[in-house]
Protein backbone atom coordinates (compact mmCIF):
# COMPACT_ATOMS: atom_id res chain seq x y z
CA UNK A 1 0.00 0.00 0.00
CA UNK A 2 1.38 3.37 -1.26
CA UNK A 3 2.10 5.68 2.76
CA UNK A 4 0.39 8.73 2.59
CA UNK A 5 1.32 12.27 3.28
CA UNK A 6 -0.23 15.53 4.56
CA UNK A 7 2.42 18.45 3.51
CA UNK A 8 4.44 18.14 0.78
CA UNK A 9 8.12 19.35 0.46
CA UNK A 10 10.01 19.85 -2.61
CA UNK A 11 13.38 20.76 -2.07
CA UNK A 12 15.33 23.38 -4.59
CA UNK A 13 18.59 23.88 -5.28
CA UNK A 14 20.80 23.03 -2.51
CA UNK A 15 17.86 21.04 -0.70
CA UNK A 16 18.78 17.91 -1.86
CA UNK A 17 17.68 15.70 1.34
CA UNK A 18 15.52 16.15 4.58
CA UNK A 19 17.17 13.87 7.26
CA UNK A 20 15.12 15.51 10.13
CA UNK A 21 12.13 12.55 8.46
CA UNK A 22 11.69 9.88 10.78
CA UNK A 23 10.40 6.71 10.09
CA UNK A 24 10.91 7.39 6.41
CA UNK A 25 10.20 5.38 3.22
CA UNK A 26 11.10 5.61 -0.20
CA UNK A 27 8.53 5.31 -2.87
CA UNK A 28 8.94 5.28 -6.24
CA UNK A 29 5.69 6.50 -8.23
CA UNK A 30 4.61 6.45 -11.95
CA UNK A 31 2.28 8.53 -13.45
CA UNK A 32 0.01 9.35 -16.53
CA UNK A 33 2.61 11.70 -17.39
CA UNK A 34 5.99 9.95 -16.54
CA UNK A 35 8.20 9.69 -13.86
CA UNK A 36 8.72 12.15 -11.12
CA UNK A 37 11.99 13.54 -10.68
CA UNK A 38 12.96 11.09 -7.89
CA UNK A 39 11.90 8.53 -5.11
CA UNK A 40 9.49 10.25 -2.58
CA UNK A 41 10.84 10.27 1.09
CA UNK A 42 7.48 10.16 3.04
CA UNK A 43 7.99 10.26 6.68
CA UNK A 44 6.98 12.00 9.96
CA UNK A 45 7.94 15.76 11.07
CA UNK A 46 6.95 16.99 14.27
CA UNK A 47 4.26 14.78 14.53
CA UNK A 48 2.95 15.37 10.96
CA UNK A 49 3.27 13.25 7.70
CA UNK A 50 5.34 14.79 5.54
CA UNK A 51 6.66 13.61 1.85
CA UNK A 52 9.89 15.16 0.63
CA UNK A 53 10.63 15.49 -3.02
CA UNK A 54 14.24 16.69 -4.24
CA UNK A 55 12.96 18.49 -7.66
CA UNK A 56 16.55 18.25 -9.75
CA UNK A 57 16.62 14.99 -8.42
CA UNK A 58 19.22 13.52 -5.28
CA UNK A 59 23.00 14.80 -7.11
CA UNK A 60 21.38 17.53 -9.42
CA UNK A 61 20.65 15.82 -12.23
CA UNK A 62 17.59 17.33 -14.35
CA UNK A 63 17.53 21.03 -16.14
CA UNK A 64 14.59 23.56 -15.11
CA UNK A 65 13.52 23.01 -18.87
CA UNK A 66 13.45 18.86 -18.43
CA UNK A 67 11.72 18.92 -15.36
CA UNK A 68 8.43 16.66 -15.46
CA UNK A 69 6.43 19.31 -13.48
CA UNK A 70 3.21 17.14 -13.69
CA UNK A 71 4.66 14.11 -12.39
CA UNK A 72 5.89 15.52 -9.90
CA UNK A 73 3.18 17.72 -8.65
CA UNK A 74 0.78 14.35 -9.57
CA UNK A 75 2.70 12.02 -7.52
CA UNK A 76 2.11 14.32 -4.35
CA UNK A 77 -1.60 14.06 -5.32
CA UNK A 78 -1.74 10.31 -5.10
CA UNK A 79 -0.20 10.30 -1.47
CA UNK A 80 -2.99 12.25 -0.71
CA UNK A 81 -0.86 16.15 0.05
CA UNK A 82 -3.08 19.07 0.36
CA UNK A 83 -0.42 21.42 1.02
CA UNK A 84 2.93 21.98 -0.86
CA UNK A 85 5.31 24.05 0.54
CA UNK A 86 8.52 24.64 -2.50
CA UNK A 87 11.56 25.78 -1.78
CA UNK A 88 13.85 27.12 -4.26
CA UNK A 89 16.87 29.14 -4.71
CA UNK A 90 16.55 32.66 -6.77
CA UNK A 91 18.36 35.80 -7.77
CA UNK A 92 17.55 39.11 -6.27
CA UNK A 93 15.83 42.28 -8.57
CA UNK A 94 16.13 44.23 -5.46
CA UNK A 95 18.45 45.71 -3.75
CA UNK A 96 16.43 45.46 0.09
CA UNK A 97 16.50 41.44 -0.74
CA UNK A 98 19.82 40.23 -0.41
CA UNK A 99 21.90 37.17 -0.53
CA UNK A 100 20.65 35.09 2.20
CA UNK A 101 17.13 36.47 2.38
CA UNK A 102 13.46 34.46 2.30
CA UNK A 103 10.93 35.54 -0.08
CA UNK A 104 7.80 34.97 0.08
CA UNK A 105 6.28 35.69 -3.34
CA UNK A 106 2.64 35.99 -3.80
CA UNK A 107 2.71 36.98 -7.84
CA UNK A 108 4.46 35.53 -10.53
CA UNK A 109 5.45 36.56 -14.40
CA UNK A 110 6.23 33.65 -16.72
CA UNK A 111 9.24 34.49 -19.07
CA UNK A 112 9.39 30.85 -19.78
CA UNK A 113 9.15 29.29 -23.35
CA UNK A 114 9.59 25.46 -23.39
CA UNK A 115 7.05 24.63 -20.34
CA UNK A 116 3.92 22.74 -20.28
CA UNK A 117 2.07 23.85 -17.22
CA UNK A 118 -1.27 22.20 -17.06
CA UNK A 119 -3.11 18.80 -16.84
CA UNK A 120 -5.68 19.25 -19.25
CA UNK A 121 -6.28 19.32 -22.97
CA UNK A 122 -7.26 16.07 -24.91
CA UNK A 123 -10.78 16.64 -25.09
CA UNK A 124 -10.99 18.12 -21.23
CA UNK A 125 -10.68 22.10 -21.21
CA UNK A 126 -10.44 23.55 -17.66
CA UNK A 127 -9.90 27.10 -17.09
CA UNK A 128 -8.88 28.07 -13.22
CA UNK A 129 -8.88 30.83 -11.40
CA UNK A 130 -5.29 32.68 -11.56
CA UNK A 131 -5.10 35.97 -9.81
CA UNK A 132 -3.64 35.35 -6.87
CA UNK A 133 -1.76 31.93 -7.34
CA UNK A 134 -0.28 31.54 -3.83
CA UNK A 135 -2.56 29.89 -1.20
CA UNK A 136 -2.63 33.02 1.66
CA UNK A 137 -3.39 30.73 4.40
CA UNK A 138 0.16 28.97 3.41
CA UNK A 139 1.74 32.49 3.20
CA UNK A 140 0.23 33.50 6.80
CA UNK A 141 2.37 30.17 7.89
CA UNK A 142 5.33 30.50 6.38
CA UNK A 143 5.88 34.16 7.80
CA UNK A 144 4.84 32.97 11.59
CA UNK A 145 7.50 30.47 11.52
CA UNK A 146 9.89 33.35 10.09
CA UNK A 147 9.35 34.86 13.10
CA UNK A 148 9.49 31.94 15.66
CA UNK A 149 12.44 30.32 13.76
CA UNK A 150 14.50 33.19 13.26
CA UNK A 151 15.11 33.20 9.76
CA UNK A 152 14.75 36.24 7.76
CA UNK A 153 11.56 36.01 5.58
CA UNK A 154 9.80 38.62 3.21
CA UNK A 155 6.14 38.28 2.83
CA UNK A 156 4.76 39.60 -1.23
CA UNK A 157 6.43 40.46 -4.05
CA UNK A 158 6.31 38.84 -7.53
CA UNK A 159 8.63 35.67 -9.13
CA UNK A 160 9.63 36.26 -12.68
CA UNK A 161 10.16 32.68 -13.67
CA UNK A 162 12.60 32.30 -16.88
CA UNK A 163 13.53 29.55 -18.88
CA UNK A 164 17.44 29.26 -18.20
CA UNK A 165 19.48 27.58 -17.56
CA UNK A 166 21.71 29.97 -18.45
CA UNK A 167 21.50 33.22 -16.19
CA UNK A 168 20.16 36.42 -17.63
CA UNK A 169 22.08 38.95 -19.27
CA UNK A 170 22.56 42.45 -17.61
CA UNK A 171 20.06 43.70 -20.38
CA UNK A 172 17.31 41.33 -19.44
CA UNK A 173 18.23 41.53 -15.81
CA UNK A 174 17.82 45.55 -15.81
CA UNK A 175 14.52 45.14 -17.83
CA UNK A 176 13.08 42.72 -15.39
CA UNK A 177 13.73 45.36 -13.01
CA UNK A 178 12.06 47.95 -14.45
CA UNK A 179 9.02 46.13 -14.34
CA UNK A 180 9.51 46.05 -10.57
CA UNK A 181 10.35 42.05 -10.61
CA UNK A 182 11.53 40.71 -6.80
CA UNK A 183 12.97 37.84 -7.45
CA UNK A 184 14.00 35.74 -10.70
CA UNK A 185 13.87 31.96 -11.02
CA UNK A 186 13.31 28.84 -13.10
CA UNK A 187 10.99 26.32 -11.60
CA UNK A 188 8.21 27.47 -9.46
CA UNK A 189 5.73 29.27 -12.04
CA UNK A 190 4.63 25.87 -13.95
CA UNK A 191 4.31 23.76 -9.89
CA UNK A 192 1.93 27.02 -8.51
CA UNK A 193 -0.10 26.68 -11.70
CA UNK A 194 -0.26 22.92 -11.48
CA UNK A 195 -1.03 22.64 -8.04
CA UNK A 196 -4.09 24.89 -8.22
CA UNK A 197 -4.96 22.50 -10.71
CA UNK A 198 -4.47 19.74 -8.73
CA UNK A 199 -6.13 21.91 -5.76
CA UNK A 200 -3.25 21.68 -3.52
CA UNK A 201 -2.07 24.09 -1.35
CA UNK A 202 1.19 25.96 -2.92
CA UNK A 203 3.76 28.37 -1.31
CA UNK A 204 7.54 29.61 -2.41
CA UNK A 205 10.07 29.90 -0.41
CA UNK A 206 12.48 31.87 -2.55
CA UNK A 207 16.00 31.61 -1.15
CA UNK A 208 18.52 34.45 -2.44
CA UNK A 209 21.65 33.63 -3.00
CA UNK A 210 22.86 36.57 -5.18
CA UNK A 211 21.74 40.30 -6.91
CA UNK A 212 21.51 38.31 -10.32
CA UNK A 213 24.33 40.17 -12.66
CA UNK A 214 22.57 43.94 -12.56
CA UNK A 215 24.31 44.84 -9.06
CA UNK A 216 27.00 47.31 -9.59
CA UNK A 217 28.99 45.14 -6.86
CA UNK A 218 28.43 41.91 -8.82
CA UNK A 219 30.39 41.66 -11.99
CA UNK A 220 28.55 38.33 -13.15
CA UNK A 221 26.84 35.21 -11.10
CA UNK A 222 28.75 32.54 -10.76
CA UNK A 223 27.80 29.27 -9.80
CA UNK A 224 30.69 29.05 -7.19
CA UNK A 225 28.70 32.16 -5.56
CA UNK A 226 25.50 30.74 -5.86
CA UNK A 227 26.50 27.28 -4.33
CA UNK A 228 28.15 29.09 -1.68
CA UNK A 229 25.18 31.11 0.00
CA UNK A 230 23.04 27.47 -1.15
CA UNK A 231 24.53 25.71 1.98
CA UNK A 232 23.83 28.64 4.18
CA UNK A 233 20.15 28.46 3.00
CA UNK A 234 19.90 25.11 3.18
CA UNK A 235 20.21 25.05 6.76
CA UNK A 236 18.17 27.97 7.43
CA UNK A 237 15.66 26.12 4.97
CA UNK A 238 15.21 23.06 7.98
CA UNK A 239 14.87 25.99 10.67
CA UNK A 240 11.88 26.97 8.77
CA UNK A 241 10.48 24.49 7.57
CA UNK A 242 10.66 22.34 11.02
CA UNK A 243 8.65 25.51 12.71
CA UNK A 244 6.22 25.83 9.41
CA UNK A 245 5.32 21.79 9.83
CA UNK A 246 4.81 22.82 13.89
CA UNK A 247 2.43 25.74 13.45
CA UNK A 248 0.34 24.41 10.06
CA UNK A 249 -3.17 23.99 10.88
CA UNK A 250 -4.67 20.55 10.93
CA UNK A 251 -7.56 21.59 8.19
CA UNK A 252 -7.64 23.36 5.46
CA UNK A 253 -9.73 26.94 5.67
CA UNK A 254 -8.81 28.30 2.11
CA UNK A 255 -10.60 27.96 -1.11
CA UNK A 256 -7.91 25.59 -2.73
CA UNK A 257 -9.63 22.81 -2.40
CA UNK A 258 -12.39 23.51 -4.63
CA UNK A 259 -10.81 25.15 -7.64
CA UNK A 260 -12.17 22.85 -10.15
CA UNK A 261 -15.69 23.23 -8.96
CA UNK A 262 -16.73 25.95 -11.43
CA UNK A 263 -13.46 25.92 -13.89
CA UNK A 264 -14.75 22.43 -16.04
CA UNK A 265 -15.77 23.72 -19.55
CA UNK A 266 -16.50 20.67 -21.50
CA UNK A 267 -19.83 18.92 -21.71
CA UNK A 268 -19.33 15.72 -19.48
CA UNK A 269 -20.47 13.14 -22.27
CA UNK A 270 -17.94 14.75 -24.82
CA UNK A 271 -14.87 14.11 -22.74
CA UNK A 272 -12.87 11.51 -23.82
CA UNK A 273 -12.11 8.38 -21.62
CA UNK A 274 -8.67 7.83 -21.95
CA UNK A 275 -8.61 11.98 -20.68
CA UNK A 276 -10.85 10.77 -17.90
CA UNK A 277 -9.05 7.86 -16.93
CA UNK A 278 -5.89 9.91 -16.37
CA UNK A 279 -7.90 12.90 -14.65
CA UNK A 280 -9.86 11.14 -12.43
CA UNK A 281 -8.07 11.54 -9.47
CA UNK A 282 -8.63 15.70 -10.38
CA UNK A 283 -11.57 15.69 -11.25
CA UNK A 284 -13.80 12.58 -10.03
CA UNK A 285 -15.40 14.26 -7.18
CA UNK A 286 -17.51 16.80 -9.68
CA UNK A 287 -18.15 13.88 -12.53
CA UNK A 288 -21.27 11.40 -12.13
CA UNK A 289 -20.16 7.86 -11.37
CA UNK A 290 -21.41 6.79 -14.75
CA UNK A 291 -18.95 9.57 -16.53
CA UNK A 292 -16.01 8.35 -14.44
CA UNK A 293 -16.57 4.49 -14.85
Amino acid sequence: MTPRAEIGVIGGSGLYQLPELSGVEEVDLQTPWGDPSDTFMVGSLNGRRVAFLARHGRGHRILPSELNFRANIYAFKVLGVERILSFSAVGSLKEEHKPMDFVLPDQFVDRTRHRIDTFFGDGLVAHVTFADPICSSLLGVMESAGRAADVPVKRGGTYLCMEGPAFSTKAESNLYRSWGMDVIGMTNLQEAKLAREAELCYVTVAMVTDYDCWHPEHDAVTVQQVMCNLQSNSQNAIKLLLKAVEQMPAERNCRCGSTLEYALITEREKIPHETLKKLKLLVGKYLSQEVVK
